[in-house]
């Protein structure tokens, strides 16, 4: 749901592009309104930052391509990425904190459920229910999550460098559209493939009575997980096609206005 543009309710509408992050206000360029932007030390942080983010999705895209070649097989390639996959996604977690201490000007609220989504995605339900690991839908997301984040993260980091290349630029507002129904379609299916495992094992779930006077059902959770997609990607999925056309435009009228 990840979710996954120049307003802070895209950063990571992106899911496929879900994302994602809390950096994408201060990275806008022609046509944005301007901003004030991190000082020296801040931006040379997130340039490190962006490009070793950039470096570790690699790391997942080679791992899953030699793990292909390897079996001869697209089944069970999760395996072979699992650690760097659960690192680095993680390590998004940073960028809420760019949010809050100001470096990034973005919703610190809004950062935290982007990024959260995916997190409690990568390590409530895939590392939880060992037994959705094999199905091809985690592939599905991990695939759309990792060509999202290699191209989103290079996009952040040029865009401090100022040296954007149009590629980039074109690939970051174009490959969404099969890149974010592709994540979503995997998330959904990795989440309903656990509601079994989840509903037999009473994995994470509290039933009363107990000292807190509390319950809480996960299994229904994960339902009601699934339903909030349904107002939500469509609301994304749109802003993200009217972003594509306002950022490219502006990219064309430049060139000919050369």
């Amino acid at each position: 749901m990840a979710a996954s543009s120049s307003t802070s309710s895209s950063r990571r509408a992106d899911n496929g592009l879900g994302g994602g992050g809390g950096q994408q206000q201060q990275q806008q360029t022609a046509g944005s309104r301007r901003r004030k932007g991190p000082g020296a030390l801040a931006t040379a942080y997130l340039v490190l930052y962006n490009v070793v983010m950039t470096a570790g999705w690699l790391v997942i895209a080679v791992g899953l391509v030699r793990a292909y070649i390897a079996k001869g097989s697209y089944h069970n390639l999760y395996y072979s990425i699992e650690k760097p996959l659960k690192f680095f996604q993680t390590g998004a977690l940073l960028e809420i904190l760019h949010c809050a201490i100001g470096i990034v000007p973005s919703s610190v609220v809004l950062t935290a459920f982007q990024v959260m989504s995916r997190v409690f995605l990568t390590w409530a339900v895939t590392h939880s229910v060992k037994e959705v690991q094999t199905e091809d839908s985690v592939l599905l997301f991990v695939v759309a999550w990792t060509v999202t984040e290699i191209i989103r993260y290079s996009f952040y980091t040029f865009s401090l460098l100022n040296h954007l290349p149009y590629l980039i630029k074109w690939a970051r507002y174009t490959l969404f559209i099969v890149l974010y129904p592709m994540g979503v379609s995997g998330e959904l299916l990795t989440i309903y493939a656990a509601l079994p495992f989840v509903r037999q094992s009473g994995l994470y779930s509290i039933s009363l009575p107990n000292k807190y006077n509390f319950s809480f059902d996960y299994y229904t959770f994960l339902i009601l997980t699934m339903i909030s997609y349904i107002p939500i990607f469509p609301q994304l999925y749109f802003h993200m096609l009217h972003q594509r056309r306002k950022v490219l435009s502006l990219t064309e009228e430049h060139k000919k206005s050369e």
